[in-house]
């Protein structure tokens, strides 16, 4: 008995010592990290995210393979709580989203007839799809079959709509479109996504520097979406109230429906939609992906800084607005007149981006106040300059400097301050450009007498926007064309009482393509007048860089044209982490220009932030044109009125500072938005009572 006890004991201790050995031979370690990452997934095992159940999809994340947000249908919470193990910013917690792209479907032409093909994939392979339109969907719908979830389902149009209450991210309709028409990206992809060479894109919105769907936020109009349509406006342009009273609209040249008729009135309708937000008394709430815990400078607070800290805070980062003058807005407020712009309005505005928040601190001047050694020492991690342009180009005649001569933007800067200047009663406007014509308006509406607006070459040359210069003409403003200032002429006490002009006349075409104005010997002409604004441009001014006692400073280089220089695809200076936008790096241009360089900076600092090369968008269109949109007739138009703008009678308006441009009443703007074809890269919607013939 006692012998086999031994025995048995024996036994045991052998095994003991083979198992404590093999322990050591085969240990395989687990991270403690996999069991914890598995405790905040779902727990469903339902193999959307691709592993084989929850455990398989731990171990992914935790090695590196896949991102905190790769459960699919995890909370908010629980991502973040995965994030946190995982050590990384809960920025990556954001909720990836399938979009479609395209709206083509059944209206986009049909180049081939395949018989026994029932799958997008197969049809792609074979010529490329069915489609007339190399971009657009073939319709399929191999992406509804690949969503386990019922997120996606083919519309009546005949194009995959994605219900977002139930897409969970995964990608599988992403993965089965062999057109790249459905994508799954976050909030801040979103945002960030710049217009392509292969992007179903309309005209209007090719040549949009903001970039903003327009036929989706006026199809959206037409439906009375106006909730909707602002959202559309803002996931590219944070401003359209603003945008909405001074954009020029380039995008309007470019309607496919004024091929055949009068474009669409695409700036109106975003007026009307940013002005019903505003008038409703509250605001549309904007959605910000999760903090990454970076800092950035924005240095001006105009509409190039203003945008790029929009979107910075948008995709997560802390964002802090440093602005010389007491408010922000920049150019919007100190360089556009109350009439054309109202100062509660850009207020308004400007609020709902310091809502998300942002910090601004005023009367702060870089290279004087701060310097980019402060910025540093307290934590920034990346610059953007966004300080305008605001030195005014001088004439460079005799007598400028006498009493009753000023520059335009100083002027216009001095009354939008509220500061008392003394005024004459006759005033002669240099300049052919917008701030020529605000200047020019403004006078009148300060009480003088006789305002006249001196250009060198005629109306048809002159770069101000039309409807500003009509706009002119019926206030009473007298245009003296063909005329070169030669000198200020005062009397003994150097106050001004005439300006001396050459007149000329046109040669050959300059580089800008206008013909270039020759003086006519002997034709000094005096206009007899008692102020003098000279507004023919203006440069961005610099005196920061030599200000600045930062040793790095001295790096920052500057074109000739005291721009800042830049790589303009990504907007990086040539200190790698400062970026510039706006007038300071393409000198004066126009606030829609700095809205969309606002944003392309935006996304360069986050790829510096990153730590990610700091590269150009892939085949960016960047306002340029797709050939084959390009139309020079358009089947299916009946012509019909465009909506004309109402205004204030010339008789309301030259009194005060009364805002003159009026916001398009509900219904006609409802008809406006029906004019829209809802173009897309060459498929659009006829009216219906010509409809295209297959």
């Amino acid at each position: 008995m006692i012998s086999a006890l031994l025995f048995m004991l024996g036994i045991g201790a052998v095994c003991g010592i083979v198992l404590s050995l093999s322990s050591k031979v085969f240990y395989v370690y687990e991270d403690p990290r996999i069991s914890q990452v598995e405790n905040n997934l779902a727990g469903a095992n339902c193999g959307g995210c691709g592993y084989a159940g929850c455990s398989a999809a731990a171990e992914a994340i935790v090695t590196g393979k896949e991102t905190p947000s790769l459960c699919v249908i995890n909370s908010k919470e629980g991502v973040e709580a995965v994030s946190r193990i995982m050590g990384v910013d809960a920025g990556s917690a954001e909720s990836p989203l399938s979009y479609n792209m395209c709206e083509g479907g059944f209206r986009a032409e049909d180049k081939y007839h395949y018989m026994g093909i029932s799958s997008c994939k197969a049809m792609a392979v074979v010529f490329g799809g069915k489609r007339l339109c190399t971009v657009g969907c073939i319709g399929l719908g191999d992406c509804v079959k690949a969503c386990q979830f019922d997120a996606v389902y083919m519309g009546s149009d005949g194009h995959p709509v994605v219900v977002e209450e139930k897409c969970v991210g995964c990608g599988a309709c992403q993965k089965a479109c062999p057109k790249d028409i459905i994508e799954v990206k976050t909030l801040s992809e979103k945002l960030m996504k710049f217009n392509q060479q292969h992007d179903p894109l309309a005209p209007c919105a090719q040549t949009c520097p903001a970039e903003i769907n327009i036929p989706r936020y006026i199809n959206q109009i037409k439906q009375g979406k106006y909730k909707e349509a602002v959202q559309t406006i803002r996931m590219r342009n944070p401003l359209p109230l603003a945008c909405g009273r001074v954009c020029p609209h380039p995008c309007e040249d470019q309607c496919r429906r004024g091929v055949e008729d009068e474009p669409v009135s695409i700036n109106q309708l975003k007026r009307f939609v940013a002005d019903y937000e505003m008038n409703t008394g509250s605001r549309l709430p904007i959605t910000c992906a999760p903090d990454t815990g970076k800092k950035i400078a924005v240095v001006g607070g105009g509409p190039s800084g203003l945008s790029c800290a929009f979107f910075l805070r948008r995709i997560g980062h802390q964002v802090n607005i440093f602005e010389a003058m007491p408010k922000l807005g920049g150019m919007l407020r100190y360089g556009i007149p109350e009439y054309r712009l109202p100062k509660k309005v850009l207020d308004w505005e400007i609020q709902g981006i310091l809502d998300l928040g942002i910090k601004s601190f005023p009367y702060l001047k870089f290279g004087v106040d701060f310097g980019l050694g402060s910025l540093m020492a307290s934590g920034y991690q990346a610059v953007f300059l966004g300080v305008g342009a605001w030195e005014d180009y001088s004439l460079g005649i005799d007598g400028e400097d006498m009493d009753g001569c000023f520059t335009g933007i100083n002027f216009l800067q001095r009354i939008s301050s509220g500061e008392k200047i003394k005024l004459g009663r006759t005033a002669a406007v240099v300049g052919g450009g917008n701030t020529a014509v605000d200047c020019a308006r403004t006078l009148l509406r300060l009480g003088l007498d006789k305002v006249y607006m001196v250009y060198r070459r005629t109306r048809k040359e002159m770069p101000a926007n039309e409807v500003e210069i009509v706009a002119s003409e019926e206030e009473g403003i007298d245009f003296v064309f063909l005329a070169a200032p030669t000198r200020v002429v005062g009397d003994e006490k150097k106050e001004c009482t005439h300006l001396e002009y050459l007149k000329m006349q046109l040669g050959e075409p300059d580089a800008s393509g206008r013909r270039r104005p020759e003086p006519i010997d002997g034709s000094e002409t005096l206009l007899e007048v008692d102020m003098v604004i000279s507004a023919i441009g203006q440069s961005p001014e610099a005196s920061f860089k030599e200000q600045d006692p930062h040793a790095r400073m001295k790096e920052l280089e500057l074109t000739r044209w005291n721009t800042i220089d830049n790589d303009p695809a990504t907007l990086q200076s040539s200190i790698p982490y400062i970026f510039t936008a706006g007038d300071a790096a393409t000198g004066p241009s126009l606030v829609v220009d700095a809205i969309g360089g606002g944003r392309r900076a935006a996304r360069s600092i986050d790829c510096f932030l990153k730590g990610e090369p700091v590269e150009p968008v892939k085949d960016s269109l960047q306002k340029k044109r797709i050939h084959e949109s390009i139309f020079t007739s358009v089947d299916g138009i009946k012509k019909s009125k465009r909506a004309k703008m109402p205004e204030l009678p010339v008789s309301e308006r030259l009194d005060s500072m009364v805002e003159v441009d009026l916001v398009l009443p509900e219904e006609v703007a409802r008809k406006e938005a029906e004019r829209c074809l809802n173009c897309c890269r060459i498929c659009y919607n006829p009216d219906p009572d010509f409809p295209i013939a297959k």
